[in-house]
């Protein structure tokens, strides 16, 4: 983040290699055409130039690493992405200096038929030029929130849909500033405010195209293998928690005040936790699905969709078994901040390290002991108004 170098260093950015450049190989099927400035757009893959192999740290490659695992089971995904937007520019930004911004409207109108017209062409915007890009909104509306919208983006191959997760940010960003509008896709801008989700939507086909998560028969009307692979994200959960909620911020959104779980749990229909099991009658038995609730919107989902799936195929893979649903609040709490998370993932034998490998976890812990280490090094306006007359 903002362009410098990470401390402690990480794999891929040893000083006494000189920094030497990696190797970008593009992949021609992701072509789009930009609906702003008309170019051309790929996506590439990062490899390592002398040996030709896709790089561990590299967010597509590891998801294709996890995916070709598993070549008879085909992943879906689908993305909620919560974002506030504010008045605001890059040079006003820095002016305020993140502080005292202007909400793009004012109060709380989730779900508002009204409430986008006043930012009419930013809103059709969005949702058309999103269109244009291959990135097909299934919904689009405002959320509770000062200036909040939320997106849902289509249901699709779990790759393809990471890749729209991440164009859909940068493009709303790039139409943010046409209309002088930042977009923040922050966990949780405001403290007595809700966050800013990201949730993620999961169910597994057969090569027929059959829903594997899915059983008409069973009373619950969900499979062994649905039960398998919730089991098996379960038990990787806090583990991998540092991914799902990568930042300081993200740890402030988890308050079950505010919808955002915080315990190692599921249930059907249960917004509390972690773990959302979405079942007929509430849809079709083909769109039987899990609902993973921790992400917000600061999430990387290449990454998070990455280590859900892995963490879902241990499961199926060594036949875990799904203890009864309990009352959420009564569960095992989720590491609450960063750093007890990064501590949960670094572990020698953690169950990170088990499903995505220590090259990828060595870099990935890296990274975000450097987070931690600014944000311990850093000064915040809450410590000079309470400390500066007081102590």
């Amino acid at each position: 983040m903002h362009d410098a170098n990470y401390d402690p260093k990480t794999p891929i950015q040893k000083t006494d290699a000189g920094y030497s450049d990696i190797l970008a190989k593009i992949d021609f099927n992701t072509f789009r055409r930009c609906p702003i400035t008309k170019t051309p757009h790929y996506l590439v893959d990062f490899y390592n130039p002398l040996t030709n192999q896709p790089l561990a740290y590299c967010p597509r490659s590891l998801l294709k690493s996890v995916v070709n695992k598993h070549p008879q089971m085909r992943a879906f995904a689908g993305i909620e992405f919560e974002f506030f937007n504010f008045k605001e520019t890059s040079d006003s930004l820095a002016q305020k200096k993140g502080s005292k911004l202007e909400p793009m409207t004012h109060g709380m109108f989730g779900y508002s038929v009204a409430r986008p017209s006043v930012n009419q062409q930013y809103f059709d915007d969005i949702y058309e030029k999103s269109r244009e890009f291959n990135i097909p909104l299934e919904c689009f509306h405002t959320e509770t929130g000062p200036g909040v919208y939320e997106a849902a983006i289509a249901y699709a191959d779990v790759l393809e849909l990471s890749d729209r997760a991440h164009l859909f940010k940068m493009l709303t960003k790039k139409i943010g500033t046409l209309h002088g509008i930042t977009p923040c896709f922050m966990a949780k801008p405001y403290g007595n405010q809700p966050g800013c989700s990201g949730h993620l939507h999961f169910s597994l086909q057969d090569e027929n195209g059959n829903n594997l998560f899915a059983d008409s028969n069973d009373p619950q009307k969900i499979s062994n293998t649905c039960r398998q692979f919730i089991a098996g994200v379960l038990q990787g959960l806090e583990s991998i928690m540092a991914i799902l909620a990568p930042t300081i911020n993200s740890y402030k959104r988890l308050n079950i005040a505010y919808w955002a779980p915080v315990t190692v749990s599921y249930g059907f229909e249960d917004r509390i936790s972690a773990i959302r099991i979405i079942t007929p009658p509430i849809c079709s038995s083909s769109a039987t699905r899990i609902e993973v609730r921790v992400p917000g919107a600061d999430v990387n989902c290449y990454l998070a969709t990455s280590a859900i799936l892995a963490c879902g195929y241990y499961g199926i893979e060594n036949k875990l078994e799904l203890p009864p649903p309990k009352n959420a609040k009564e569960c095992k709490l989720l590491p609450q901040t960063l750093s007890l998370a990064v501590e949960k993932m670094a572990g020698k034998d953690s169950f990170a390290r088990k499903v995505l490998g220590n090259d990828f976890v060595d870099h990935y812990v890296a990274t975000r002991q450097h987070e931690i280490r600014l944000w311990q090094l850093a000064v915040t306006d809450w410590e000079l108004n309470r400390y500066m007359e007081t102590v």
